[in-house]
């Protein structure tokens, strides 16, 4: 891409129709297009109300023009925008127009990848933008509006100037050997690269807790034929969204369905009765459910009541290592008592799905799994890519602890070094184009 030497251009409303479409442009040719356009260069910040012209002088619409002159704008490049009526005619008309004026439309993400490459954000405060816009609870919104503005970035970029700091306080030392063994054996130091370390756990810990706020958690019904999986998804939802029988083996493929409990989304994954089948479509569904079962947050193994207790070996392997919650089902044919209860470690809801009871109960549990409820208000949201990278930091200061323990002041300062570059890697310090790329590419086009 050549930035600063193209101008793009893209809808930047939403596709279909609508009272008010948008057109945004950026780049050098915006007042160019401006005066073909519109007949002059707008005042800056300014809203002007008119016509538009296409290439041959033609009206083709009447609304509102804005220009944001560099680097005062979102992209830091000449912005010009069209504000039209919202028919997709129309805005398509506009779009050629800027086209055939020397504008090319824009990829996908290409104004927030300009924005970040021309210093008008960082990286994180870049994904906020897509965070934001696919937000899928009003909890995920409030903490994607913090990390856009710069509460994360703040964090990640003062440990990463105190993770510098004392790299080259620790480089600066290798020259006066006679002094090092004294420097590094310093509470001083010590206390200061623990000091880092806490503070990398605690924002990996809360980030780790967010990224289930951006992308929710999975939640897989597992069980029996006829244990009630899908009355109980159906009760989770309150809707009818799976085909309750008493016929065996009628759920044969994965059903999702996304719930919210106090702001998290929850995922809800019905699947197939597990057991040997010889049927072919059936054999199809428990792959399909083995599938999704072992790659679940949260397992939730539902038995009949009237069983001793649940059978865990029908569980594929890859579940051993998920949050497991017992499901008691059917206690409307037994006790009757909805109660919660720990055996063995491992916690054990009794309910009715039928007649939703013990959902509340559920709901609740599901919630204190999630983690969330430790976290304040204050929390941002993280991506996956950030936790890779947090993660991989503190193994670097972790092993820059045990250098410092045995006097290896070079390579303690070369962990250092790389504990500071993941760091930067997040904020976008030190990216690489593969990365932006992936990144961007999942942004909407007028983004």
């Amino acid at each position: 891409m050549n930035i600063g030497k193209t101008t793009i251009c893209a809808l930047a409303s939403s596709v279909g129709k609508g009272g008010i479409g948008i057109v945004r442009v950026s780049g050098p040719l915006c007042k160019v297009i401006a005066k073909k356009m519109l007949g002059f260069i707008p005042k800056p910040r300014y809203a002007y109300y008119g016509l538009f012209f296409d290439q041959e002088s033609i009206e083709i619409d009447k609304g509102i023009a804005l220009f944001f002159p560099k680097p005062y704008s979102f992209t830091g490049e000449d912005v010009l925008e069209f504000q039209g009526h919202g028919g997709m005619i129309g805005m398509h008309s506009l779009l050629e127009s800027a086209i055939s004026m020397g504008a090319k439309l824009a990829e996908a993400g290409e104004f927030s990848k300009r924005s970040f490459l021309n210093g008008k954000m960082d990286l994180v405060q870049a994904e906020a933008i897509s965070d934001m816009i696919n937000a899928n609870s009003k909890r995920a919104s409030k903490s994607a509006f913090r990390s856009l503005s710069g509460e994360f970035s703040n964090q990640i970029n003062t440990l990463t100037k105190s993770i510098i700091e004392l790299r080259v306080f620790v480089e600066g030392t290798i020259d006066f050997s006679d002094e090092e063994i004294d420097f590094l054996q310093s509470n001083q130091v010590k206390c200061k690269i623990k000091d880092i370390k806490q503070t990398v756990e605690t924002i990996l810990k809360s980030a780790t807790q967010s990224v289930i706020l951006r992308e929710g958690l999975n939640v897989a019904i597992a069980g029996k034929p006829n244990s009630g999986k899908s009355s109980l998804l159906n009760a989770l939802t309150q809707e009818s969204s799976a085909i309750v029988t008493d016929i065996e083996g009628t759920t044969r493929d994965v059903l999702k369905e996304i719930i919210h409990v106090n702001g998290v989304p929850l995922i809800i994954i019905d699947t197939a009765g597990l057991r040997d089948s010889h049927d072919k479509i059936e054999k199809e569904g428990i792959k399909r459910a083995n599938f999704e079962i072992e790659n679940a947050d949260v397992v939730l193994m539902v038995f009949d009541a009237q069983d001793d207790k649940p059978d865990l070996s029908i569980l594929p392997e890859g579940s051993m290592d998920k949050s497991l919650l017992l499901i008691k089902n059917k206690v409307d044919l037994t006790s009757g008592i909805i109660k919660r209860e720990v055996i063995n470690d491992i916690v054990q809801l009794s309910v009715s799905a039928k007649y939703s009871e013990g959902i509340k109960l559920l709901r609740k549990e599901l919630f204190n799994i999630s983690g969330l409820e430790d976290l304040s208000e204050g929390v941002v949201l993280a991506r996956r890519r950030h936790i890779i990278a947090l993660e991989a930091s503190l193994v670097s200061i972790r092993n820059a602890i045990m250098q410092l323990e045995i006097g290896a002041i070079e390579l303690m300062a070369e962990d250092l070094r790389f504990a500071g570059q993941f760091m930067g890697s997040i904020t976008g310090e030190f990216s690489s184009d593969d990365l932006l790329d992936e990144i961007f590419s999942s942004f909407c086009i007028g983004k």
